[in-house]
Protein backbone atom coordinates (compact mmCIF):
# COMPACT_ATOMS: atom_id res chain seq x y z
CA UNK A 1 0.00 0.00 0.00
CA UNK A 2 1.46 3.06 -1.17
CA UNK A 3 1.88 6.70 1.12
CA UNK A 4 -1.80 8.12 -0.46
CA UNK A 5 -3.41 4.90 0.36
CA UNK A 6 -2.24 4.70 3.68
CA UNK A 7 -3.21 8.01 4.22
CA UNK A 8 -6.60 7.90 3.07
CA UNK A 9 -7.67 4.54 5.01
CA UNK A 10 -6.33 6.76 8.52
CA UNK A 11 -8.17 9.68 7.45
CA UNK A 12 -11.07 7.69 6.92
CA UNK A 13 -11.34 5.68 9.56
CA UNK A 14 -10.71 8.94 11.89
CA UNK A 15 -13.43 10.33 10.16
CA UNK A 16 -15.50 7.35 11.12
CA UNK A 17 -14.43 7.40 14.83
CA UNK A 18 -15.05 10.85 15.38
CA UNK A 19 -18.37 10.92 13.31
CA UNK A 20 -19.69 8.10 15.63
CA UNK A 21 -18.14 9.63 19.25
CA UNK A 22 -20.25 13.06 17.94
CA UNK A 23 -22.97 10.76 17.09
CA UNK A 24 -23.47 9.02 19.99
CA UNK A 25 -22.59 12.42 22.37
CA UNK A 26 -25.23 14.16 19.94
CA UNK A 27 -27.63 11.80 20.90
CA UNK A 28 -26.62 11.47 24.92
CA UNK A 29 -26.68 15.73 24.83
CA UNK A 30 -30.00 15.54 23.79
CA UNK A 31 -31.74 13.55 25.97
CA UNK A 32 -30.55 15.17 28.64
CA UNK A 33 -31.32 18.38 27.43
CA UNK A 34 -35.24 16.96 26.44
CA UNK A 35 -35.29 15.80 30.30
CA UNK A 36 -33.88 19.47 31.43
CA UNK A 37 -36.28 21.17 29.35
CA UNK A 38 -39.32 18.83 30.57
CA UNK A 39 -38.04 19.94 34.59
CA UNK A 40 -38.25 23.33 33.42
CA UNK A 41 -41.49 23.02 32.06
CA UNK A 42 -43.25 21.53 35.15
CA UNK A 43 -41.54 24.14 37.76
CA UNK A 44 -43.03 27.13 35.40
CA UNK A 45 -46.14 25.22 35.67
CA UNK A 46 -45.90 24.72 39.47
CA UNK A 47 -45.32 28.83 39.59
CA UNK A 48 -47.86 30.19 37.60
CA UNK A 49 -50.90 27.74 38.65
CA UNK A 50 -50.21 27.83 42.37
CA UNK A 51 -51.66 24.57 44.44
CA UNK A 52 -50.62 22.36 41.69
CA UNK A 53 -50.00 19.03 42.20
CA UNK A 54 -50.48 17.17 39.12
CA UNK A 55 -50.48 18.48 35.69
CA UNK A 56 -51.64 17.13 32.13
CA UNK A 57 -51.07 18.20 28.91
CA UNK A 58 -54.07 19.09 27.11
CA UNK A 59 -53.21 20.57 23.54
CA UNK A 60 -50.23 20.95 21.65
CA UNK A 61 -49.66 22.83 17.78
CA UNK A 62 -46.13 24.85 17.15
CA UNK A 63 -45.64 27.51 19.57
CA UNK A 64 -48.11 26.40 21.78
CA UNK A 65 -49.02 24.11 24.57
CA UNK A 66 -51.92 24.22 27.04
CA UNK A 67 -51.65 22.14 30.32
CA UNK A 68 -54.15 21.35 33.11
CA UNK A 69 -53.07 22.12 36.97
CA UNK A 70 -55.05 19.97 39.07
CA UNK A 71 -54.91 19.27 43.32
CA UNK A 72 -54.57 16.42 45.37
CA UNK A 73 -58.45 15.75 44.71
CA UNK A 74 -57.42 15.91 40.77
CA UNK A 75 -59.55 18.95 40.61
CA UNK A 76 -59.00 21.47 38.07
CA UNK A 77 -57.18 24.78 39.19
CA UNK A 78 -56.42 26.60 35.90
CA UNK A 79 -54.85 26.48 32.83
CA UNK A 80 -50.41 26.70 32.10
CA UNK A 81 -50.28 27.83 28.99
CA UNK A 82 -46.25 27.48 27.27
CA UNK A 83 -46.35 29.90 24.47
CA UNK A 84 -43.90 31.31 22.26
CA UNK A 85 -43.70 34.65 19.83
CA UNK A 86 -41.16 36.66 18.52
CA UNK A 87 -39.80 39.75 20.41
CA UNK A 88 -37.30 42.49 19.58
CA UNK A 89 -33.95 40.46 18.97
CA UNK A 90 -35.35 36.74 18.86
CA UNK A 91 -38.55 34.65 19.67
CA UNK A 92 -39.60 34.88 23.40
CA UNK A 93 -40.97 31.85 25.19
CA UNK A 94 -43.05 32.18 28.50
CA UNK A 95 -45.62 30.47 30.40
CA UNK A 96 -48.57 31.94 32.31
CA UNK A 97 -51.40 30.73 34.27
CA UNK A 98 -54.93 31.26 34.04
CA UNK A 99 -58.23 30.43 36.69
CA UNK A 100 -60.39 27.23 35.04
CA UNK A 101 -62.87 29.94 34.17
CA UNK A 102 -60.51 31.65 31.83
CA UNK A 103 -61.08 35.15 33.67
CA UNK A 104 -58.09 35.71 35.77
CA UNK A 105 -54.09 35.66 34.97
CA UNK A 106 -52.47 34.45 38.07
CA UNK A 107 -48.88 34.23 37.00
CA UNK A 108 -46.54 34.96 33.93
CA UNK A 109 -43.18 33.53 33.60
CA UNK A 110 -40.30 34.04 31.04
CA UNK A 111 -38.56 30.62 29.90
CA UNK A 112 -36.57 32.39 27.56
CA UNK A 113 -35.36 35.04 25.77
CA UNK A 114 -32.36 36.92 23.59
CA UNK A 115 -33.56 40.41 24.20
CA UNK A 116 -31.37 43.55 24.57
CA UNK A 117 -29.63 43.04 28.27
CA UNK A 118 -30.33 46.19 30.67
CA UNK A 119 -33.61 46.63 28.48
CA UNK A 120 -35.80 44.00 27.01
CA UNK A 121 -34.19 41.60 28.80
CA UNK A 122 -35.86 43.34 32.14
CA UNK A 123 -39.00 41.17 30.81
CA UNK A 124 -37.36 38.41 33.30
CA UNK A 125 -37.47 40.59 36.40
CA UNK A 126 -40.16 40.42 38.97
CA UNK A 127 -39.87 44.10 39.94
CA UNK A 128 -39.44 45.32 36.13
CA UNK A 129 -42.25 43.33 34.75
CA UNK A 130 -43.84 40.17 36.16
CA UNK A 131 -45.33 41.86 38.97
CA UNK A 132 -47.77 43.57 36.58
CA UNK A 133 -48.90 40.37 35.30
CA UNK A 134 -50.03 38.52 38.63
CA UNK A 135 -54.17 38.54 39.39
CA UNK A 136 -54.97 40.03 36.08
CA UNK A 137 -58.72 40.25 34.40
CA UNK A 138 -58.44 38.12 31.39
CA UNK A 139 -61.96 38.25 30.48
CA UNK A 140 -60.80 40.60 27.88
CA UNK A 141 -57.89 41.37 25.46
CA UNK A 142 -55.00 42.99 28.26
CA UNK A 143 -53.56 46.33 27.45
CA UNK A 144 -50.55 47.75 27.76
CA UNK A 145 -49.82 50.48 30.02
CA UNK A 146 -47.89 53.64 28.48
CA UNK A 147 -46.24 55.42 30.08
CA UNK A 148 -45.44 52.71 32.88
CA UNK A 149 -46.90 53.10 36.06
CA UNK A 150 -45.20 53.25 39.25
CA UNK A 151 -46.92 50.42 40.85
CA UNK A 152 -49.45 47.49 40.29
CA UNK A 153 -51.95 49.47 42.41
CA UNK A 154 -52.03 52.33 39.82
CA UNK A 155 -53.29 49.69 36.69
CA UNK A 156 -56.85 48.94 36.06
CA UNK A 157 -57.41 45.34 36.17
CA UNK A 158 -56.94 44.43 32.80
CA UNK A 159 -53.65 46.16 32.27
CA UNK A 160 -50.34 45.43 32.33
CA UNK A 161 -47.31 47.33 32.46
CA UNK A 162 -44.89 48.46 30.10
CA UNK A 163 -40.53 48.89 30.46
CA UNK A 164 -39.35 51.70 29.85
CA UNK A 165 -37.27 52.02 26.50
CA UNK A 166 -37.89 48.36 25.94
CA UNK A 167 -41.70 48.85 24.46
CA UNK A 168 -41.35 46.36 21.60
CA UNK A 169 -40.31 43.71 24.19
CA UNK A 170 -43.59 44.44 26.37
CA UNK A 171 -45.68 44.24 23.34
CA UNK A 172 -44.22 41.02 22.47
CA UNK A 173 -45.58 39.41 25.76
CA UNK A 174 -48.53 40.85 25.81
CA UNK A 175 -49.55 40.00 21.70
CA UNK A 176 -47.95 36.30 22.69
CA UNK A 177 -50.71 36.04 25.85
CA UNK A 178 -53.67 37.99 24.33
CA UNK A 179 -53.50 35.47 20.94
CA UNK A 180 -52.67 32.35 23.40
CA UNK A 181 -55.42 32.99 25.60
CA UNK A 182 -58.00 33.83 22.22
CA UNK A 183 -56.68 30.70 21.23
CA UNK A 184 -57.13 28.42 24.43
CA UNK A 185 -61.03 30.68 24.54
CA UNK A 186 -61.73 29.05 20.97
CA UNK A 187 -60.30 25.33 21.51
CA UNK A 188 -62.34 25.31 25.05
CA UNK A 189 -65.54 26.34 23.62
CA UNK A 190 -65.40 23.59 20.38
CA UNK A 191 -64.11 21.12 22.66
CA UNK A 192 -61.15 20.20 21.54
CA UNK A 193 -59.81 18.68 25.48
CA UNK A 194 -61.81 17.88 27.81
CA UNK A 195 -61.21 18.36 31.50
CA UNK A 196 -62.78 17.70 34.73
CA UNK A 197 -63.57 21.36 36.06
CA UNK A 198 -64.99 20.91 39.66
CA UNK A 199 -63.86 23.89 42.02
CA UNK A 200 -63.40 26.33 38.73
CA UNK A 201 -63.12 29.84 39.94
Amino acid sequence: MNLSARMIAVLTSVGLLSGGFLSTVGLLTKERIALNKQKEIEEAILAVVPGTESSQKLYEEKDLSIYGGKDEDGNLLGFAIHASGVGFQDKITLMFGTNASLTRITNLTILDQKETPGLGAKITDRESFLKYWENKDCSQPLSLRKPPAISPEDLSSSEVNTITGATISSESVLNTVNLSLERLKRLKTEGKFAIEERNAN
